[in-house]
Formats: C-alpha cells, structure tokens, sequence
C-alpha cells in the first residue's frame, strides 16, 4: 500500500464493505437498519480509542509541556472574539454591557474546560471531544459530532482569516473593506470575495504541517507580542477614556446581553483543539488540567478589560464593526496608535489560525483513525510527526469558505456547533461518572436516564421559553426547579460507577449540568437562519452516515 504524502489507494478513501463491489452497493439498504441498530448501541473504550493511534502508522511527537499548552490556548482563544466579534456585538446587541456577555460566555466556556480536561487526561489522543462522545455515548452521536466539529474548525479559521484582512487594511490606513471584491452575481453575504484570507490560509498550512513544536515556539513569540499589545490597548484606552459612554449601560437589555453572549462564545472555542494535543504532551495528567484551565482563566480576564476599554473610548453606536480597537484610537485622536493595535491583532488573529489549523487536523486524523472518514486522512508523516494529509484539505477548505462567507454568517452558524458539541461533552462526562456497563444495575442506569432526560427537557424549555417570551416567567417557576431537582437525583439518588484516575471535575454532578444548561440556554439566542443552516449540514451528515451504514 503506497503511503506517501498525498497518495493512496481506494481503501485509503472507501475501506467499508459496501464500497466494494456493485453488489455490496445493492445489498446495503437492506442491511443498512440491522448496522444503524449497532452503530447506535456501540461504545468506544478508552484502550481502544488509545491504540487506534497505530493506524496512523508514526506517531505523534511527544514534545509538549503545561507551559506549552498555556500559550497554546491564549494563541488559540485570544484574536477571535475580541478583534473579530466585540465590536459587531457591542454596536448591534448588547451596547457596553457586551463585558457581562463575555463574563456569561466565559463561565460557560469554563464549566465545558473542566469537562474537557478530566476527558483529555484520562484518554489523551488527538481526537479530543470526538473521542470523549465515541466512548461514552456511542458512535452515532460521535459522528454527528465529528461533522459538527469540523464545521466549527472550518468555518472558525475562515472567520478570523477575513477579519485578519480588514485589520491588515487599517495597518495600511486603509478602510477595513477596502481589498475585499464585489462579487454582483452572487447572493448577498457571499457576495465580498477575500483573496488575501485565501493566502494567508496557505500561509499557515505550510507552518502547520512542519513541525508542531516549531508551531508552538512560533505561537509563543506571537502570543508573547500579543500581550504586549493588549496591555497597551488597556492602559491607553483607559487614558482616553469617558465614562459618559457608558450611559446607557445595557441598550438592549439582557435579551440583548444574552444574544451578544451567544455568538461571542466563538470567542472561546480555541481551547477545544488545545484538548487535541494530549497525544502530543509529556505528561497529560499535570500538563492538561494547567494549560486548559489557567488559558482559560487568563483569557476570560482580558476579554473583559478590553470589552470594558472599547466601550469607554467611544459611544456603542459608533464603534467599526470590522476593526473595532483600531479605529476606536482614531477616534480619540492617536491615529498612530491605530497601527499598533492593527499589528497586534494581525498577531493574534495568526495565532489563532496556527493553532485552529493544528487542531482541526488532529480531529479529523482520529476521525479517520477510526474510518467514520477515508483512513486516508490519518497519515502521519514519519519526518514532521504531524498529520499532512489532515492539515492540508482542512486548511484548503478553510481557504475556500473565507473566500466568499461574510463574517456574521459565519459566527452564528460557529456558535450553534461549538455549544452543541460542548453540551454533548457534559453530557458524556455524567455518563462516564455514573454508568459502566456490568457495574452499574439496571435500576440505576433507568435512573441516570430519567435524571439527564429531566436536565435536557427542562433547559431546552427555559430556553425556548426565553426566545418565546418576550416578558413572561412563568415557565421559568417551572423548568428551573426540574432541572435542579434532576441534578440533585443523580447526587443523592445514583452512586458513581467510576472515579477520575489523575484528575476529575470538581462538584460532579452539578458542574457538567449547569454546563449543558447554559449551553442550550445560550442556543436559544441565536437566529432562526443559523439554525436552518446547521439543520441542512447536520442533514448532510446523516446522509453521508447512512450511505456508510
């Protein structure tokens, strides 16, 4: 079997059964509902999900320590949302108060890092959530999720690779539109083609699919400038300063804080690929569980000094919703200080595309480990210990959506996958607490299953409630206390069936509860468009898993 770079055979590409033959293509519908039945029922283990890295025929560089992984997340994180998202949200939704949309944003995004931390220590392969979901939940929901978080990286990478072209066109005192392309044939939203994201997609492919310890010493020099870049936004921000800006504080109410919250949760999806990169660091049991958690906490913290610092400087209705900081000091006056800040952001947002396009690539490279996609993805290259064949269709696709996606199309459609994807890690995390097959009776799992039916329908309804409800709380009298209570069954009610071996979640079971509650509470603030969006790719999904089945 060739395995070069980018070659390969048909199994590579189509290894299943039903692929094999013109007869096999005939048979499969017939079989297709006896395998759905046992792809649905089947579960992962944490050894198998650990030796599926030999499919991969060259391991992973083990290279990677907590100070690593640190810098990693702040690189992965920090470029997003605060020079991508702040001040779209600010000016439409949430006016100064978008700091408390961060403050809810990164609570919910915190809860979801312990969940992923104790999963990462515990099974530390490159298949980060998707693995954690094939072990606890099954293959099917693994795959939806799989899909799901490929979305997420894709379109993620593509949305800070335009916002990098509009802080790259304010360096050149530019107006931040000025290199985008009217495209008059196509619809509107697709229509302002970005041909320098494209290049600048390329650009960080050929870094990724180096060297993975060359990419974090890149990460960390750029992050290191970074910093040095927000510390001066704060201070000199806070020199120009009015507080007059911040009446009204909430324009929109907390319908709208809310809302805002929704989609800056974007801000916050980079610490997903850094839980990929367990296969790759020294000692998983203490290097995760610091790098995760104090990236997580360090980030949440400046997105709130900078939040609080856009909004002093200039009134909500006036802040650039492409370039926010950078025009905001032109604003008051420090025209040079607009290059700096646009300097810093290009740093930051390149930060964020190094380490997105490390990560994606990891995901898909476990994906395909386990032939739920071509095996062909899964090459490892023997040189650079990194995954080539991963790195470069995903960066390609990145390319191409970057290309033609506006910014609020994409950052709407982002936020449904990344809060459905960490719902589910919640969720996966009490299965792993409170169910083991041949342990636990069956008594107690119908118990664990009413208790987390309870916690689902109960923080759906308080979210369909809030997005129905314009004054109404009622409902909230109702589903709250149910979700409360049904948490507190599984503590009382249900005795644990495993216990974390290196390092565990805190307050289990309310932690990955209140979790799973804020996520689909935060779901229910996003348009209907971006859900009709993610219905059709999910649709697309079940497609494609079926034709497999």
């Amino acid at each position: 079997m060739r395995r070069k770079n980018c070659a390969g055979t048909k199994d590579d590409f189509l290894p299943e059964e039903s692929f094999k033959s013109w007869g096999n293509y005939a048979k499969a519908p017939s079989e297709m509902p006896k395998r759905l039945i046992e792809r649905a029922l089947t579960r992962s283990n944490d050894e198998a999900e650990l030796e599926a890295k030999a499919r991969s025929h060259h391991e992973m560089k083990r290279t990677l320590t907590w100070w690593d992984l640190i810098w990693f997340g702040m690189g992965a994180v920090i470029g997003d949302g605060i020079f991508v998202l702040t001040g779209l949200e600010a000016k439409e939704e949430a006016g100064p108060a978008v700091v408390l949309s961060y403050a809810v944003s990164g609570l919910s995004a915190l809860f979801s890092v312990f969940c992923y931390t104790e999963f990462a220590v515990e099974i530390p392969v490159a298949g980060g959530s998707f693995a954690y979901l094939r072990v606890e939940l099954g293959e099917f929901v693994a795959f939806i999720a799989a899909g799901n978080i490929l979305l997420e990286y894709v379109i993620g990478g593509a949305a800070v690779a335009r916002s990098w072209t509009s802080y790259f066109a304010t360096l050149l005192n530019f107006r931040s539109d000025k290199f985008l392309l009217t495209a008059h044939g196509l619809a509107d939203g697709y229509n302002q083609l970005d041909p320098i994201a494209v290049g600048v997609c390329f650009i960080i492919c050929i870094i990724a699919v180096s060297s993975t310890k060359g990419s974090s010493r890149l990460n960390y020099i750029a992050s290191i400038i970074h910093i040095v870049v927000i510390l001066f936004i704060i201070a000199c921000g806070l020199i120009k300063s009015d507080t007059k800006n911040y009446t009204p504080f909430a324009p929109f109410g907390a319908r709208g804080v809310f809302k805002a919250s929704a989609v800056l949760f974007f801000a916050y999806v980079g610490f997903d690929a850094v839980s990929t990169l367990a296969e790759e660091t020294k000692d998983p049991g203490r290097d995760i569980p610091i790098g995760l958690v104090g990236s997580m906490v360090i980030t949440t913290t400046i997105y709130c000094l900078l939040a609080i610092t856009l909004c002093l400087m200039q009134p909500y209705q006036n802040i650039d919703a492409n370039a926010p900081f950078s025009v905001a000091f032109k604003a008051v006056g420090w025209d040079w200080a607009q290059y700096v800040v646009a300097a810093g952001a290009l740093k930051g947002m390149t930060s964020v595309l190094l380490v997105g396009a490390v990560g994606q690539a990891r995901y898909l490279t476990h994906i395909a480990r386990t032939h739920m996609m071509p095996p062909w993805f899964s090459y490892v290259d023997e040189k650079t210990g990194t995954p080539v064949n991963a790195t470069t269709v995903m960066m390609g696709t990145t390319a191409v959506i970057a290309f033609f996606t506006k910014l609020e199309i994409l950052s709407n459609l982002l936020s449904i996958s990344t809060l459905f994807i960490f719902s589910l890690v919640a969720l996966s995390l009490l299965v792993r607490r409170y169910y083991v097959s041949g342990v636990t009776t069956n008594a107690n799992r119908n118990k664990l299953i009413i208790c987390i039916l309870l916690i689902l329908g109960s923080s759906i309804g308080t979210a369909a409630y809030w997005g129905l409800s314009e004054k109404g709380w009622i409902a909230y009298c109702v589903t709250l206390p149910v979700w409360f209570l049904a948490t507190a069954g599984i503590c009382i009610f249900i005795p644990r069936a495993r216990s974390p071996k290196l390092w565990g979640v805190p307050l289990v079971p309310w932690l990955p509860s209140a979790s799973i509650a804020i996520n689909i509470f935060l779901l229910g603030s996003i348009d209907k468009d971006s859900f009709i969006r993610f219905a059709i790719w999910t649709a697309f999904l079940l497609a494609y898993y079926f034709r497999k089945s």
